[in-house]
C-alpha cells in the first residue's frame, strides 16, 4: 500500500490510502482514513474481557457499522484512486460476512482486488498451489476483478521468479514440478486441489514486483489501469 500509493502519486494521481486493519501497531505510511480512529482493540479487550484474537474478530464485524464514517471521510477527500489496506489475516476480512458487506458498501465507482502471492513462500510448488486455492476463494467471495501479484521478488533469485511465473501461465509446467517432488499424501492432495482449482477457469497469471525497490511497478500499474479504466486513463 505504501509503495503503490507513492508510485501512483509520483505519476500525478491523487491517491487516498485507507487502513482497515484495526489491530495494526505500525504502518509504513500515514493512512488518510484510519479505522483505528473508530475501533480500538485495547478498548474491546477491556470492555468485553477478550484476548487479542477475540477482540480482532469482534472488531472486524464492528467495522461494518463504521461504513458511513469511512465513506464520509473518503468523499471529503474526493480522491481519484483509493487504496484499501485490509487485515493480513484473511479470516478477519475475506472470510467473514462483514468483509463482503464492507466491500459492497464502500462508495467507489470501480473496484478491484489485489491478491498477494508471497514470493519466498510460493517458491515451493505445494505452497504455490495453496496460494492458488486461497486466491480462488477470495475471488469467489467478492466476485470482483482480481489481479494476482507476486510480491517480494527481491528476496528470491530471478531464476525462481521466472519459474513461478511459468507455473502461473503454463499448468503443465506446474504439473512437471509436482513430478519432481516425493510421492506421498501431500503430493496427492495438492495435485487434486490443483486440478479442482484449474477447472474453475480463473486467471491465475501473476505480475511480479518488489515493493522495496519498485521493480516492475510499471507493469503492475499498467495491469491495474487495464482493469479499472480499460487502459483509457485520462
Amino acid at each position: 500500500t505504501a509503495s503503490l500509493a507513492q508510485w501512483m502519486s509520483k505519476k500525478g494521481r491523487y491517491v487516498v490510502s485507507v487502513n482497515l486493519d484495526p489491530g495494526v501497531v505500525w504502518l509504513p505510511y500515514n493512512p488518510d482514513v484510519d479505522i483505528r480512529n473508530y475501533v480500538s482493540i485495547e478498548k474491546l479487550m477491556e470492555d468485553y474481557e477478550l484476548g487479542p484474537n477475540g477482540a480482532l474478530i469482534m472488531a472486524s464485524d464492528i467495522i461494518a457499522d463504521q461504513i458511513f464514517n469511512l465513506n464520509r471521510e473518503i468523499e471529503e477527500l474526493n480522491p481519484e484512486y483509493i487504496l484499501v489496506d485490509t487485515a493480513g489475516q484473511m479470516e478477519l476480512f475475506a472470510f467473514r460476512v462483514s468483509g463482503q458487506f464492507i466491500v459492497k458498501e464502500l462508495k467507489m465507482e470501480n473496484k478491484m482486488i489485489l491478491y498477494i502471492f508471497d514470493a519466498p513462500f510460493s517458491s515451493n510448488p505445494f505452497n504455490y498451489v495453496s496460494n492458488m486455492f486461497l486466491s480462488a476463494a477470495v475471488f469467489l467471495r467478492f466476485m470482483l476483478p482480481q489481479l494476482n501479484v507476486l510480491s517480494k521478488i527481491d528476496l528470491i533469485p530471478q531464476k525462481t521468479v521466472r519459474q513461478i511465473l511459468e507455473w502461473s501461465s503454463t499448468p503443465n509446467a506446474l504439473r512437471s514440478a509436482f513430478n519432481l517432488q516425493p510421492n506421498g499424501e501431500m503430493y496427492l492432495l495438492t495435485k487434486d486441489i490443483f486440478n479442482t482449482v484449474s477447472r474453475l477457469r480463473i486467471d491465475f497469471s501473476l505480475v511480479a514486483c518488489s515493493a522495496k525497490n519498485f521493480e516492475n511497478f510499471v507493469n503492475l500499474d499498467a495491469s491495474i489501469q487495464r482493469i479499472l479504466t480499460r487502459g483509457e486513463e485520462t
